[in-house]
């Protein structure tokens, strides 16, 4: 793996690498890429999916690199700037007093009284402020709020500090959102969010197209419509208090949000355009439109005022043209987009996110890809492929004359992992599959030494399935995802030993459990996406006008990343053993389950119940012979 890197940095071209799980890949990429910089002088930006993993590369692995090769490069944590303290914004909710609880003043205490301790600014380190903590929003700046150099805090400005030092650092640490936003705002000749860089390496690279899919297209939220009446409010205090007439036109933004949000319906809807584009909703979003205006002219009057409402103003106009765009939906002359796009709507508790995404991101990234300094970029995973196939990776990015090399894992998974799928379960479909494939399941479970993991494609089968199990697992302590933060429920999880985890998609990668804390793994279902979810809905009926067959060219490619996912929770280490069950029949009796299973790592195979029951048992005699 560091050899083909090694040669794509020196060639100034890309590959994509799928390497399997214990091969050592954040080791493989980080070598070859200082020594390019130690020998060339390069610079490396290092993407990754999550801000934890951001963290375990920063703080763990770099300096780990560094002293295994004695050489010193300086190094960057680049996150995107929600994640930093904003001073001016912490001081100017203190002094608005306008709350939504008394929590929220006690956290805001709390959080003022870290930033005199903290150097980075970076909140995810402020141990009293939880990732859902509604404060968030009152503490950091957006793209959107952020005063530049105009704010009076720029000066102590953590998201300047932390761009400053990426400058002149020689590897830096981003996340995908972030390097996507760079992306895109370099395309469009707008700026840039990070440094040049020589070689960009992509880890996680799995993630990189869905996330893609949301920069390359448009958004309304309702939250930016309420951030703005709540930052035009707050600077009008100070800056406006002759005009009350502006807090008027911000109650009726307000007002005008809720009615729109009401008219969306239930809360959790992911839902098409077309389906809801009712004469009520057109009547309530030109409402909307017309109250926005209304704000935007008002703040037209005093933007000189001051730089804070001048920044109110830019944003109610952006707003205004998002605005514009989606009402223009409801006439006929104004159907045909641009490029092809699924227009759909996705509704929360409290509010709504209207959104225009492409169907296909491939011609936009490759262009922003070729607009970048980088000329070499690397993409791993260890799940890029079907069956050794990257077609649908490099398609969908782009990619197509990229190298490409399949690295497989160097755990003996026959000999440490049985793959289990159980006999005589009924089609999915069927309204007794749950209960039984849960049935064949806990037996299993019961003689499992050591943790569990259920892994579910949904919410209801997985309440389902713990009401059953809570009243008939009396040994086994059941945690359910929600009921606590993730990385805590995951803490406990492995400290309990022998617990059973019930989760969804969120758990289905980025969790590493090792030992016996987890020796069983549970799939419910083949985890095909909800065909009647707005994009996947849109790219389907797109591949059936092409003469694609959707159900083989885009369902079962995407399944199959996704079951890869889950199935690599189960072996982490060299001395990992445990059972990966498929409940779902389909692997057997249809011909498209060999294409799953051959994506799958190498395991003995068996639909026999007592093979897998003594087969744990015997992880109970080693734990024995351990102890």
């Amino acid at each position: 793996m560091a050899q083909s890197i090694e040669a794509v940095i020196e060639s100034d071209e890309s590959i994509c690498i799928e390497a399997g799980t214990g091969t050592g890949k954040t080791f493989g990429y980080l070598v070859p890429a200082l020594k390019a910089w130690y020998l060339h002088d390069k610079k490396i930006i290092v993407s990754t999916g999550t801000k934890n993993l951001q963290d375990q590369l920063f703080y763990r692995d770099l300096p780990n690199m560094r002293d295994a090769l004695s050489v010193s490069p300086k190094i960057a944590l680049l996150k995107g700037r929600n994640n930093y303290l904003c001073t001016y914004r912490m001081d100017q909710s203190l002094d608005s007093g306008q709350f939504q609880s008394r929590s929220m003043v006690d956290t805001l205490a709390k959080v003022k009284s870290w930033s005199s301790q903290t150097q980075s600014g970076d909140l995810t380190q402020c141990k009293d402020l939880s990732d859902n903590d509604p404060l968030w929003p009152y503490v950091t700046s957006t793209n959107d709020n952020c005063l530049g150099v105009e704010c009076p805090d720029f000066a102590d400005c953590y998201v300047a500090k932390a761009r400053q030092k990426a400058t002149t650092a020689d590897v830096v640490v981003v996340n995908h959102h972030l390097l996507l936003a760079d992306m895109v705002l370099k395309d469009d000749g707008f700026g840039e969010l990070l440094p040049d860089a020589d070689t960009v390496i992509v880890d996680e690279a799995h993630q990189l197209t869905d996330i893609a899919h949301s920069f390359y297209g448009q958004r309304l939220t309702s939250r930016q419509l309420m951030e703005l009446c709540r930052d035009t409010e707050l600077e009008a205090l100070t800056t406006a208090k002759d005009d009350r007439q502006l807090s008027v036109a911000v109650r009726r933004v307000e007002g005008a949000v809720n009615e729109v949000r009401l008219e969306f319906g239930e809360s959790g809807r992911k839902v098409n355009w077309q389906l809801i584009a009712t004469t009520a909703l057109q009547a309530k979003l030109k409402d909307l439109e017309k109250e926005v205006t209304a704000l935007c002219e008002r703040l037209e009057r005093h933007a000189s005022r001051s730089k804070g409402l001048d920044s109110c103003h830019r944003r109610c106009e952006e707003s205004l043209q998002t605005l514009s765009l989606f009402n223009s939906t409801f006439s006929p002359s104004n159907d045909e987009k641009a490029y092809p796009a699924v227009r759909w709507v996705e509704t929360y508790r409290n509010g709504f996110a209207v959104l225009e995404t492409p169907l296909n991101v491939s011609e936009s990234f490759s262009r922003s890809r070729n607009e970048h300094a980088a000329k070499s970029w690397v993409f791993t995973s260890a799940t890029l492929t079907q069956a050794d196939d990257f077609s649908l990776f490099k398609k969908e990015l782009g990619l197509e004359k990229a190298k490409d090399l399949v690295l497989p894992s160097p755990f003996d998974y026959a000999s440490q992992a049985i793959l289990h799928i159980p006999r005589g379960l009924p089609d999915p479909r069927d309204r007794t599959y749950v209960e039984k494939w849960q049935a064949q399941v806990l037996p299993l479970i019961e003689a499992n030494p050591g943790g569990t993991f259920v892994l579910f494609t949904s919410y209801a089968a997985l309440n389902k399935v713990k009401d059953l199990w809570q009243e008939k697992l009396h040994d086994k302590k059941v945690f359910a995802q929600g009921e606590l933060p993730k990385n805590e429920l995951i803490e406990q999880f492995r400290e309990k030993g022998d617990a059973v985890l019930l989760a969804t998609s969120s758990f289905w990668e980025g969790v590493d459990v090792k030992g016996m804390a987890l020796s069983l793994v549970v799939i419910d279902k083949l985890p095909f996406s909800a065909p009647d979810e707005p994009l996947i809905e849109a790219k389907i009926q797109a591949a059936r006008k092409s003469g694609k067959n959707p159900f083989f060219d885009i369902q079962i490619p995407e399944a199959i990343i996704s079951l890869k996912q889950g199935a690599g929770r189960l072996i982490r280490d060299y001395n990992d053993s445990g059972v990966l069950v498929l409940c779902d029949p389909r692997l057997i009796a249809n011909k498209y389950g060999q294409t799953f299973l051959k994506s799958l790592p190498p395991m003995k195979r068996t639909r026999e119940q007592n093979v897998v029951i003594e087969f744990l048992s015997s992880l109970n005699q080693v734990i024995d012979n351990n102890d």
